[in-house]
């Protein structure tokens, strides 16, 4: 530092600070550098949020979409009732290595890392799980969907006749439009505990030379009175009615000839009285198969895509998981259409007390209540349930920059509820930019929706239950068209984009 030349007088208070002189900058050939500001600038193209169609992500074929869905529709086909759903994961996970959690607990075993377990709830809720590295006190990964949908359940004294007709009364099961279940055919699915404690499976109507029931409507000529009304009021859930005969018994004398004949039938072929009705589990199911939906066949429509579109896919992920770094789970849950109540709904204790084996079998004896606690407080999941898409056909349902679309990949949504998030279950922010990056990062094509326009209606799924036990939980699912309807229809490329995004959250 250069010294300051001395003056005559008193020294200066606050003398000026010498400065340096700044070095010349070296001049060097070639092109000037660039602006540091131009080199941190983002591009256009990333400040602004766009969604792609799933079927241009380069990251899913063609030919796994279409692999993947011929064994959806497959299974689709053979577990149209939560029971069944139930009787066919079972088989796969047996296949795939699963055993009994129960068994296990019946023989003092302890589960270490890459083992693999379920169980079964009364026939019609399974949870299944891969034991992770990390102790599950420092929580799990899991993804939640429902097997149950809606449909048209047979009451427990249903059989009556009418002008030599024989009818089935009924009494429908979650959110329907009445109307789209008449004239269509029907199948019988169901279980019947008989007087004897002895169990029947019925399946009618699915195999070729089965017959089929319907529920009739009028024609018409005749509609008047009917098509001036309401649609909320022009079809009564009471005249639900499925018939299922018309030829009366030989007995001319005989009371109830037709109804009597129906029940010679059943009991010759099933061995069942009109009593063991009351002890019946029996549901009308539309009779068509899943298929290939337009000339493309980019799209599959079926009855019960709501919510086995999102259940299979997690079913799967969880089968493809080896050694996964926190416990993984899949919980499949019964009664979510109707508010997931019961000992197999999201609102009973069946994942918790799954939760507290897996945490007490990991542990070797020294388990205790707080293991748990923390267990669920650190645990995160994915409601896998399906998104109402936009359909063009229906202006004004949606707010179409927050809506879901068909082929857009998989549906993020952060709340539901209706009219102001009433029942909501709203994930916290930091989830949801977890879960963004992770599609992100392994090109899972995502958009983020809501259940339709502000004040439009909604809706909820078991998201909120499990939330409420601390987890932290985001609704993620398949866009589907006509829900709740006898025919949704889904795109194929987002019912593997579902599988894909499942999968690498759990693994």
């Amino acid at each position: 530092m250069a010294e300051e030349k001395r003056k005559r007088g008193r020294p200066r208070k606050n003398p000026e600070p010498v400065v340096e002189a700044a070095e010349k900058p070296v001049r060097r050939r070639g092109r000037p550098p660039k602006n540091r500001v131009q080199e941190t600038a983002i591009t256009p193209e990333k400040l602004v949020y766009k969604t792609e169609n799933a079927w241009d992500n380069k990251s899913m074929s063609e030919r796994q979409i279409e692999k993947f869905c011929k064994g959806y529709k497959a299974f689709l086909d053979k577990a149209k009732t939560e029971r069944e759903f139930v009787r066919e994961a079972e088989e796969l996970a047996i296949a795939n290595g699963f055993i009994d959690l129960d068994k296990s607990l019946s023989e003092n075993a302890s589960l270490n890392p890459g083992d693999k377990v379920y169980r079964i709830v009364k026939k019609k809720l399974i949870m299944l799980a891969v034991i992770g590295k990390k102790p599950c006190e420092e929580g799990t990964k899991m993804v939640g969907a429902h097997i149950d949908a809606p449909r048209v359940d047979i009451k427990q004294n249903p059989l009556y006749e009418s002008t030599d007709m024989v009818f089935f009364k009924t009494h429908y099961y979650g959110g329907i439009k009445k109307y789209q279940w008449l004239t269509i055919p029907l199948a019988l699915h169901g279980t019947i505990m008989k007087a004897d404690g002895s169990v029947i499976d019925i399946s009618i109507g699915e195999d070729p030379g089965d017959p089929v029931f319907t529920m009739t409507d009028l024609l018409p000529h005749l509609a008047k009175d009917q098509m001036d009304k309401k649609l909320s009021e022009a079809f009564k859930g009471e005249a639900m009615n499925v018939l299922v005969g018309s030829r009366p018994d030989p007995d001319k004398d005989a009371k109830d000839r037709f109804k009597l004949n129906i029940l010679k039938i059943l009991n010759e072929k099933y061995g069942i009285t009109e009593e063991d009705f009351i002890s019946s589990e029996l549901e009308m199911v539309p009779a068509f198969k899943a298929q290939d939906l337009g000339f493309d066949r980019s799209m599959i429509g079926a009855y019960g895509h709501d919510d086995r579109v999102c259940a299979y896919p997690a079913l799967m992920a969880i089968l493809d998981t080896k050694k996964p770094e926190y416990t993984a789970v899949c919980v499949l849950t019964d009664k979510e259409e109707i508010g997931s109540v019961g000992n197999t709904g999201a609102q009973s204790r069946a994942l918790e007390n799954f939760l507290a084996d897996l945490c007490a079998l990991t542990t070797q004896g020294d388990y205790s209540d707080r293991l748990l606690r923390s267990c669920l407080d650190k645990s995160k999941m994915l409601s896998a349930d399906v998104n109402a898409a936009l359909d063009p056909n229906f202006e004004g349902t949606h707010d179409k920059l927050n809506a879901a679309y068909l082929g857009k990949g998989l549906a993020i949504l952060k709340f539901s509820g209706s009219r102001g998030k009433s029942g909501a279950s709203d994930a916290h922010a930091e989830f949801v930019g977890e879960i963004r990056r992770l599609f992100n990062e392994n090109q899972i094509p995502w958009h983020t929706t809501e259940l339709g326009a502000v004040d439009k209606g909604g809706g909820g799924t078991i998201a909120m239950m499990i939330a409420n036990l601390g987890v932290d939980v985001l609704d993620v699912g398949v866009p589907v068209l006509s829900m709740h309807s006898p025919f949704e229809v889904v795109s194929k490329a987002d019912v593997y984009a579902a599988y894909k995004g499942y999968y690498v959250f759990i693994k």
